[in-house]
C-alpha cells in the first residue's frame, strides 16, 4: 500500500469483499468483512470494497485509485475461483487507469493451485506480488515483489522509504531458497492436479453439497456451520487436522502439503466420509 501511494501519488485503495490479507492495522483496513474490522477502527481512510468476480464492480477503478489488491483465488471465502475473463478485465482496467494491480499470493503461491503462481492460471501479470507462508520453507519470511523501476521509488523522498527489522534474515532466506529449489527441481507443482482429481473423485457423500477447488486447495461445503463443526471436531479426534474458513464457516478446509501421497489422500477422505456417515 505504501509503494502504490508513493508510485501513483494517489490515496484510494480498492480491495474485495470476503478477501483476507492479514490482521495488522493496515491489512485490517482492506480485509473484506466488517466483523473483523470493526473493533479496531479508525482504520486507513479511502478504502473501497468491491464485489469479487463482478464485471460491474470494476468500473469503480479510476484515476484516483492507487492500487487494487486482490487474491487470484479467494481463500477464506471458500476457494472462490474467478473467471479468466474477469481477471483479464481487472488487469486491463488497472493498466488503463494507471493503477497498480497487487496480487496477494501468500496462500495461492508456490504450487498450491497447480501452477507456481496463482496468477499463471489467468495469463496475467501483476504489478506487485505479495508472498509469505511457504516462501520461508517453514521459517518466518514474507516479501513483496515488483519491477526495479517501481521498487526504486522507495529509495528517496524519504530515504529508506520502507525498512524492516528482520528483512533479509539470512537463516530464513537460506531456508526459503532451499525449499524453492526442491519445489522446482522435483517439479512438485506438476503433481498437484492429479492429486486434486483424486480428492474430488473420493469426496462424494449425501452430506457434501459441493467441493470448491483449485489444485490442492479445497472447500467441502456442508449445509451449515453446525454440521461442519461436528465433522471437523470428530476428524481431529480421528487424527485428521482441518478447520473452516473465515467467510465460509460451513466449508471444511483441505490444504495439505503438496507432497501428500495418494495413500494419505485416500486415508483423509475415508476419515471425512466415515465421520459424515455417523452424524
Amino acid at each position: 500500500m505504501k509503494l502504490a501511494k508513493r508510485v501513483t501519488n494517489r490515496t484510494q485503495i480498492i480491495a474485495f469483499k470476503n478477501s483476507y490479507h492479514g490482521s495488522t492495522q493496515g491489512a485490517l483496513s482492506i480485509i473484506g468483512d466488517e466483523y473483523w474490522r470493526n473493533a479496531f477502527r479508525p482504520l486507513l481512510p479511502d478504502i473501497l470494497h468491491l464485489e469479487y468476480n463482478s464485471f460491474e464492480s470494476l468500473n469503480e477503478i479510476s484515476e484516483s485509485t492507487a492500487c487494487v489488491i486482490a487474491e487470484p483465488i479467494q481463500a477464506e471465502a471458500g476457494i472462490i475461483v474467478p473467471t479468466n475473463e474477469w481477471v483479464k478485465e481487472l488487469r486491463k482496467k488497472c493498466t488503463e487507469a494507471g493503477t497498480l494491480l497487487i496480487l496477494d499470493e501468500i496462500q495461492a503461491g508456490f504450487g498450491r493451485t497447480g501452477k507456481l503462481w496463482g496468477f499463471e492460471n489467468f495469463e496475467v501479470v501483476p504489478d506487485v506480488l505479495v508472498l509469505g507462508k511457504a516462501l520461508g520453507g517453514g521459517m518466518p519470511l514474507g516479501a513483496f515483489i515488483s519491477g526495479k523501476e517501481i521498487m526504486n521509488r522507495l529509495t528517496e523522498n524519504p530515504v529508506l522509504g520502507h525498512i524492516t527489522t528482520f528483512g533479509g534474515h539470512p537463516v530464513s532466506c537460506a531456508a526459503g531458497m532451499a525449499a524453492m529449489k526442491v519445489l522446482l527441481q522435483e517439479k512438485i507443482p506438476d503433481t498437484v492436479k492429479k492429486k486434486e482429481r483424486l480428492f474430488k473423485s473420493l469426496l462424494i457423500h449425501p452430506k457434501i453439497k459441493s467441493v470448491h477447488s483449485c489444485g490442492l486447495w479445497m472447500a467441502i461445503e456442508f449445509d451449515s456451520f453446525e454440521t461442519n463443526k461436528k465433522i471437523i471436531d470428530t476428524c481431529i479426534k480421528n487424527g485428521l487436522m482441518t478447520d473452516w474458513f473465515l467467510f465460509a464457516s460451513n466449508c471444511l478446509r483441505i490444504s495439505p502439503p503438496l507432497i501428500i501421497s495418494e495413500e494419505q489422500i485416500k486415508k483423509a477422505c475415508t476419515i471425512i466420509l466415515e465421520v459424515g456417515s455417523k452424524l
